[in-house]
């Protein structure tokens, strides 16, 4: 059934259907659908503009599809044009006449984009739900290992001691802020296009705060082409979750590091790896590495709709058929990533001991060595040029900032004792670094103490 069929003459050719058709894809938004057109008809019938009894006929009409395609009992017919000719044929195919009633002051446009911020909104409600379960595994993680030492890096060369709850306390920042921006997303979703017709509104007498209520939306669109035509916030949902995916593709790239014989910093649990087929010794970090691979896709969806949008006049045109699946499939793939992402992290095995040898490596400590000269009265300047050339020393005999022999020290720079032995010991290095937002344990316990508090509060921004 086409419900524009009346000013053609000709049967719409099987090709030109197909690809007309949207069933495959914005099916899924059967149950919002319906709610939607609940809404509308309850505010039709309070309006007077259709009879109490026709919008309560047809309220329970919907009830009872939205019940029989939950049970299997009504099947989706794959054929319909979309999800919205579906269901009000099916509401005429058993109420006649006054299924027919439901559609007045109203046009696929803005039924469209009211089914979609309905979809959305709980799609966002679930991915906060799933980003808050990462960051607590994180946040329970980094308060396990809130001493443990490891190297930080720059450049991924060695750089500085931190702690291992200091690193991974690093991404619950990164993922907090998604939260912020996901909740902030939802707020601009929040307003109600039902009512501003196929463009300009409608000359029946409706009233949208009605519909706006039943709805659960916070506010309306004021302006009828903006209401039809914007899809702002599929944008802006898809460049948050690109953005969440960019952190956990950099969390996935450090995983697969430190998993690699290179780092053996972690293990990872055989339920979360895979093997190889020719070679019988691999631990394979799959769900790392598909995470990191589907950041791409997730990118590839945002400027799909960027492209799409950005040429088309207003009001509706039918190129933005082509959001949904963007937006959809942005959604699907990062709620897969953060299911998978998740239990991943919370199995896996830290080894501190590793960590530790690492970092007892790379002259990490040098910072703290030539700090200790400028606590001793030397410019930092000078005590970072005495440093370099006691690092480049050890490196020439094979030896460390630990080993190297006060005698040593002393030649380049007088002002060394035996103190600075102590100075420089790894431990002292990263638990004496406890500035604000710095790596020592008592810091580590604050974040996630802070973050905690944030999760539980459910406000973000």
């Amino acid at each position: 059934m086409q419900l524009w069929k009346g000013r053609f003459q000709k049967a719409l050719s099987k090709t030109t259907n197909d690809f007309n058709s949207s069933i495959s894809f914005d099916s899924r938004m059967y149950r919002e659908d319906i709610e939607g057109s609940i809404a509308h008809s309850a505010m039709l019938g309070k309006c007077g503009i259709i009879s109490q009894k026709d919008a309560d006929a047809i309220g329970q009409g919907l009830k009872e599809i939205l019940a029989d395609i939950e049970s299997g009992k009504l099947t989706i017919d794959p054929e319909a044009e979309d999800i919205h000719t579906f269901i009000e044929g099916e509401l005429t195919s058993r109420l006649g006449d006054t299924g027919k009633r439901l559609h007045t002051a109203r046009s696929r446009n803005d039924q469209v984009a009211v089914d979609i911020k309905l979809y959305l909104k709980k799609q966002v409600d679930e991915l906060v739900n799933l980003t808050e379960g990462l960051i607590r595994v994180i946040c329970g993680k980094a308060e396990e290992h809130s001493a443990t030492i490891m190297p930080g890096y720059t450049h991924l060369q060695r750089a500085q001691p931190i702690t291992f709850g200091h690193h991974l306390m690093a991404y619950a920042e990164m993922l907090l802020r998604d939260l912020g921006r996901l909740s902030d997303c939802k707020k601009r979703m929040d307003s109600m296009p039902l009512g501003s017709g196929a463009l300009a509104g409608t000359t029946y007498p409706i009233d949208r705060q009605i519909t706006a209520d039943l709805l659960g939306f916070k506010g309306i669109t004021e302006n009828s082409l903006d209401g039809v035509s914007d899809r702002d916030y599929c944008i802006e949902l898809a460049s948050v979750l690109s953005i969440i995916m960019v952190h956990l593709s950099r969390f996935s790239e450090e995983i697969i590091m430190w998993c690699s014989w290179e780092f053996k910093f972690v293990e990872l649990d055989d339920a979360f790896s895979t093997g190889s087929s020719i070679m019988p010794q691999k631990k394979n970090p799959d769900i790392a590495e598909l995470v990191r691979g589907k950041s791409g896709r997730v990118f590839g969806d945002l400027t799909a709709l960027l492209t799409v949008m950005k040429g088309i006049p207003l009001a509706y045109n039918k190129d933005m058929q082509e959001d949904k699946e963007a937006v959809f499939d942005a959604v699907d793939t990062v709620k897969m990533c953060l299911t998978a992402f998740t239990p991943m992290l919370d199995t896996m095995k830290v080894i501190p001991q590793n960590m530790r040898k690492a970092a007892a490596g790379g002259f990490i400590n040098a910072t703290d060595c030539a700090d200790y000269l400028v606590k001793k009265g030397l410019p930092f300047r000078d005590a970072y040029k005495a440093t370099g050339e006691i690092v480049a020393k050890c490196i020439e005999s094979g030896l460390t900032l630990e080993t190297l022999p006060i005698e040593e020290y002393k030649k380049i720079c007088d002002v060394f004792d035996e103190g600075v032995y102590e100075a420089i010991g790894l431990e002292k290095c990263a638990f004496e670094r406890s500035s604000r937002g710095g790596p020592c344990p008592d810091n580590v316990k604050k974040q996630v103490e802070r973050v905690s508090a944030i999760l539980d509060s459910k406000c973000y921004i």
